[in-house]
């Protein structure tokens, strides 16, 4: 017995069923993007052996608390036992919760909801008039075999109900998968199918057996609550003149069973409790006169959110306790500055037809000029564009004041959106020395000379070579698309979009991308994409139209006025007449800010808008850290490899020039902040530059005394701000979806982002210290440089590690309050939580003795980080979740991942052979 205790409360056996664990997490979110969620619950999540797994881990987990005897270091007792809460807390709403969905009609009370949970409900009805009924909750796999034989006794009679075949549903289609099932009563075997799904009402099959009518289906069954809801009204609103939804909202009247009754508003981030059932605006019907409420019985939630608050309390005492593995590396280190600056991480956190189209604006040019006063001509595009460069910079600037209401409903200055057509045509923001404001004012007024300017990107020599043009070229213009009046890439562009994604090779994504270029060109060339007009009908509406648009809707008065305005405007711009442009500007101007009052920015928040578009600062923080990074770094191998150099001085400078780095990176990040008006990590691009911030904030607070570890975290800076701008990865800054809109956005995302760059950090500090290993031979100064960054890299772990199990747990209270369940195997928090646990088996590792060696856990710091990689690009490219605000389509895996891979595992083979060190 005791062999067997010390084997089951072994730390080996800690790290062996952690590996299961995550192993098994892993593989069940491929399962579910390639089969359907059913199939991931039924094979891992919801199966005895996963479950048995978190048992057994709970279960060592409490035997190794009570063998370390932890209660002597609260910090370490409080988080480690937290877990064994959570899971207790989770397994109450495991088997004594249920979910549901409830839908209810204006005006309509009810007190009835689907289950989300599928079951097989079987009817009976005898000719006597009696009646039984019995029910079996099955959900189906679409791998592996599916089997039940149940037998129901009634009326001296018995009925046997087995499992015959289950057709699955590809993942991605509306129809429901097909159960088919045996029915014998009285000797006779019927086969009988089922369309159903989970969280859908199954579809009724009704079969005779001659003396026995039978009813079976299978999907969610009907559950009556103790309670009723009343829906008064149902609100949804729309962000200015689009229709995303800016927030959806349900007022509710709940019946109580005392006879008591009170009003609620459940929206968004705001859930209704009632007793142990919480209700979540999940959908609303497409008339939007119903709404559909996510429903969630939970009596584990209590348990569990103790058990939260335990597991952040701990961690962050843990960073604290001179008892902790943090202090002891620190003092190791001998730097007490770096444990004394711990308190900053908290307060950090705190803290495509063109063919017609042509054919239009040909038509339309040729009316135009019939209409206007006759134009300057010039003999070359040249010196048309010397003239605009000259004349037309302070009337361009003036056009970029301009309010405009982008198709999502934000509102923003016209010098952002001209930014981003430039940006979007040519991948620059200023060209022919003109910026965009310029640019995009020539498109406007003089469309005939610039359909012939070469300004839209093209890569592919396979595209240039189609289009008949040098492979040296990297721009084309709009007119060269174009012959005898056909658009050239018609039939390219529909071959290319009928190529599924995944299967789109550098071509058919030129194509794709060159089309939407000529389109957002036509686009600016007719000022379709220019909503600066808000109707004068109704001072309350929120739909700004283009001049186009504007002239054609508008009556009376108003039109004449804005016509005039508009062919003013255009006429002097062609004219070259910059004075009265400006006035004409001024009468724009005026118009936006009386008649669109209601919902215009104000001066001061364009102004910014303006400035930040100016400052540009993050493609410019990009280009330095590069050039920082690349410097510092081959420094840093330099003075490791030369003893005699003293590197107090050089860190010194390193890490003036980071901090000043630092200090621009976080006035850029406030500043996008003042501009957006929500904290800056909501999509893609903004997260990639809070992760470079956290990476640099990791080197400048916590191992400001090392060089390794200042230029590995410019490194990391460097990495993700220079993804962060490539060409796939949109910048503008854009409207929050509904459930983004809460305080917890700012709290889990900044907590849990953060995290990312102190592994990155680690990541790289690992890399540098295998290319260590590699040379350690004959340099025994190497041995105590290695040891050293060790104790830095194992800190970053325990920081990063804390900081994404505080964030990831924090996100679980986030969902909790707004959908109505902490936890759900969405791809994006599994990965999350399989990140938790491959980097809690990095950091135990040195409790097996034969694994405690700096080697071990330097490459083991380098292979974990491709968990990180898949939870932030993996899930939003490859797999779907509800976490995924701003992915795209599924691509196929680009060939930097080969060669890293390669690189880092030739490197780890190459170190091997000098492993033993130590610790």
């Amino acid at each position: 017995m005791t062999k067997i205790l010390d084997i089951l409360f072994s730390f080996k056996t800690t790290l062996i069923l952690l590996a299961i664990l995550a192993i098994g997490a892993g593989v069940a979110t491929f399962m579910e993007n390639d089969y359907g969620t059913s199939t991931a619950r039924v094979l891992v999540y919801n199966h005895w052996w996963y479950e048995s797994i978190l048992v057994l881990t709970t279960l060592n987990l409490m035997g190794i608390i009570y063998r370390r005897k932890m209660w002597k270091q609260k910090a370490k007792f409080l988080f480690h036992s937290s877990f064994v809460l959570i899971l207790i807390g989770a397994a109450v709403t495991r088997y004594a919760g249920y979910e549901g969905i409830m839908q209810i009609r204006e005006g309509q009370t009810q007190n009835l909801m689907y289950s989300l949970e599928p079951f097989l409900q079987v009817n009976i009805k005898e000719k006597d008039g009696s009646s039984y009924y019995a029910e079996y909750p099955i959900e189906l796999s679409a791998l592996g075999g599916n089997y039940f034989n149940h037998d129901i006794n009634f009326n001296g009679k018995t009925l046997n109900v087995k499992f015959n075949k289950h057709m699955y549903a590809k993942k991605g289609k509306n129809d429901m998968s097909i159960l088919t099932i045996e029915a014998t009563l009285n000797g006779q075997t019927k086969a009988i199918k089922l369309p159903g799904k989970r969280g859908v009402k199954g579809v009724p099959k009704i079969e005779d057996f001659g003396d026995t009518i039978l009813s079976v289906e299978y999907g969610s069954k009907l559950l009556q609550l103790p309670f009723s809801i009343k829906l008064n009204d149902f609100q949804l609103d729309r962000y200015p003149g689009s229709m995303s939804p800016s927030s959806y909202a349900s007022e509710v009247t709940v019946f109580q069973e005392n006879g008591k009754s009170y009003d609620y508003r459940i929206f968004m981030n705001r859930t209704l409790h009632q007793g142990n059932f919480l209700f979540f605006q999940s959908s609303y019907d497409q008339d939007e006169k119903g709404t559909v409420l996510s429903v969630n019985n939970d009596p584990g939630k209590w348990p569990t959110y103790l058990g939260y608050f335990f597991l952040t309390l701990g961690l962050v005492l843990n960073l604290f306790s001179k008892q902790s593995r943090f202090w002891i590396l620190a003092n190791k280190m001998k730097d007490k500055n770096i444990a004394s600056l711990v308190l900053a991480l908290g307060l950090a956190f705190t803290a495509s037809n063109l063919q017609a189209a042509e054919q239009q604006a040909q038509n339309t040019q040729a009316t135009q000029q019939t209409q206007q006063p006759m134009v300057k001509e010039y003999d070359t595009t040249e010196e048309y564009i010397e003239m605009l460069k000259k004349d037309s910079l302070e009337l361009a600037t003036k056009f970029g004041t301009l309010t405009v209401q982008s198709g999502g409903g934000r509102m923003k200055p016209a010098d952002s959106l001209n930014q981003e057509i430039l940006l979007k045509l040519s991948g620059k923001k200023s060209m022919f020395g003109l910026n965009a404001d310029q640019i995009v004012i020539g498109m406007i007024s003089r469309p005939e000379i610039w359909r012939g300017v070469k300004m839209i990107k093209i890569t592919t020599p396979r595209l240039k070579n189609y289009l008949g043009i040098e492979k040296k070229r990297k721009y084309i213009a709009f007119a060269e698309v174009f012959k005898d009046g056909k658009y050239i890439l018609a039939d390219e562009i529909n071959k290319a979009v009928a190529t599924k994604p995944a299967q789109r090779g550098t071509y058919e994504k030129d194509v794709i991308r060159v089309d939407e270029r000529l389109n957002v060109a036509f686009m600016t060339f007719n000022a379709s994409l220019f909503n600066i007009f808000p109707t004068p009908h109704d001072f309350d509406s929120t739909k700004w139209f283009n001049p186009v648009d504007a002239m054609q809707k508008f009556q009376g008065k108003a039109q004449k006025a804005l016509e005039t305005m508009i062919r003013g405007f255009v006429n002097t711009i062609i004219l070259e007449d910059w004075e009265n442009a400006s006035k004409y500007l001024d009468f724009i101007y005026a118009y936006q800010r009386k008649v669109g009052e209601k919902i215009i920015p104000s001066e001061q928040e364009i102004s910014n808008e303006i400035m930040f578009n100016k400052l540009d600062i993050f493609p410019k923080l990009t280009l330095a850290y590069l050039f920082v990074g690349f410097i510092m770094l081959i420094t840093a191998f330099v003075v490791v490899f030369n003893p005699k150099i003293k590197p107090k001085k050089t860190t010194l400078v390193a890490f003036i020039v980071l901090s000043i780095l630092f200090a621009a990176h976080t006035f850029g990040m406030g500043f996008r902040w003042v501009v957006a008006g929500h904290a800056p990590w909501s999509n893609t691009y903004e997260s990639l530059l809070y992760i470079s911030w956290s990476g640099v904030f990791a080197g400048v607070f916590f191992f400001r005394k090392s060089l390794f570890a200042l230029s590995a975290a410019v490194i990391v800076a460097a990495i993700f701000m220079f993804t962060a701008h490539l060409t796939s990865i949109d910048p503008q800054i854009t409207n929050l979806v509904p459930v983004l809109k809460s305080y917890w956005l700012t709290i889990h995302v900044s907590i849990l982002t953060a995290s990312y760059g102190f592994f990155g950090l680690s990541a790289i500090i690992g890399f540098m210290t295998l290319v260590l290993f590699i040379f350690r031979k004959n340099r025994p100064h190497l041995d105590e440089t290695i040891k050293h960054i060790t104790y830095i890299n194992e800190m970053s772990l325990i920081i990063g590690l804390s900081a994404i199990t505080i964030g990831n747990f924090l996100g679980g209270i986030w969902a909790n309050e707004s959908w109505g369940r902490y936890w759900g195997w969405d791809p994006k928090e599994t990965w999350a939580y399989v990140s938790i646990v491959v980097y809690a088996i990095v950091i135990h590792l040195r409790f097996v003795k034969s694994l405690n060696n700096p080697f071990v856990l330097t490459t083991a710091s380098v292979l974990a980080f491709s968990t990180i990689l898949m939870t932030y690009f993996g899930v939003n490219f490859y797999l779907s979740g509800m976490h995924s605000y701003a992915t795209g389509d599924p691509v196929p895996i680009p060939t930097w991942v080969y060669v890293t891979t390669t690189l880092v595992f030739v490197t780890i083979a190459i170190a091997y052979k000098n492993r033993d060190l130590k610790a």
